[in-house]
């Protein structure tokens, strides 16, 4: 039986078994329970901020989210979260879901790594992005409950050296690509002009974070 903390649980149905069955096939135990910890998160954020949302979309977009770091859905040339996406487009058609309902799930992988967008979006978008923030890099740690927090990380263990192990998933999952990791073109504008300038760090959030692990 999986975890139930406060009525939010993994939805029982087939798409739901299946989405656990391929996403524990393909990635890491590390990414899977990750993967599984962000579901449960984006969850509880949902029901604590009154948001509507579809469960089992829910869960496909925080187990799917990291899947374009495997060695089975990264591309050559595409950012690892537009395969993640693509790979989660694949899975849903194949099982008749609407179109629109793809989209969505669509458009929350691949905008889960950029800040300060997903959650002005379609509640599942934005709570994608939530729960990969809160098990990653600590944000809104304090809007959980201690138990909720235990009894996730009980189900699906972070284990002692987490921050390493996923930087270097990370790292691992986009090294042969470099090229995709152009991004916030904003932060290179003030570096170009201001000498002091010092753009947020990624990494150095995540040792930084509120988790000890």
């Amino acid at each position: 039986m999986s975890l139930n903390i406060n009525g939010i649980a993994i939805p029982d149905s087939q798409l739901s078994r299946e989405i656990t069955d391929v996403v524990r096939d393909t990635v890491s135990p590390l990414l899977f329970h990750h993967s599984s910890r962000v579901y449960y998160f984006a969850a509880l954020a949902g029901k604590r901020r009154g948001l509507k949302f579809d469960p089992e979309l829910l869960y496909c977009g925080c187990m799917f989210h990291d899947m374009g770091l495997s060695h089975r859905h990264s591309s050559p040339n595409e950012r690892f979260e537009v395969d993640g996406a693509n790979a989660a487009r694949d899975f849903l058609r194949n099982h008749g879901i609407e179109q629109q309902d793809v989209d969505t799930v669509w458009t929350a992988i691949a905008l889960h790594t950029t800040p300060g967008i997903p959650k002005h979006m379609h509640p599942l978008i934005a709570l994608v992005t939530a729960g990969v923030e809160m098990d990653v890099l600590g944000i809104a740690y304090d809007q959980y409950g201690d138990a909720e927090r235990d009894a996730v990380v009980r189900t699906h263990p972070r284990g002692n050296q987490f921050k390493e192990e996923i930087i270097q998933t990370f790292y691992d999952g986009i090294k042969h690509k470099p090229d995709t990791t152009f991004g916030n073109v904003k932060a290179d504008v003030l570096r170009d002009k201001e000498v002091h300038f010092h753009a947020g760090n990624f990494c150095s959030v995540i040792r930084g974070s509120s988790w000890v692990a």
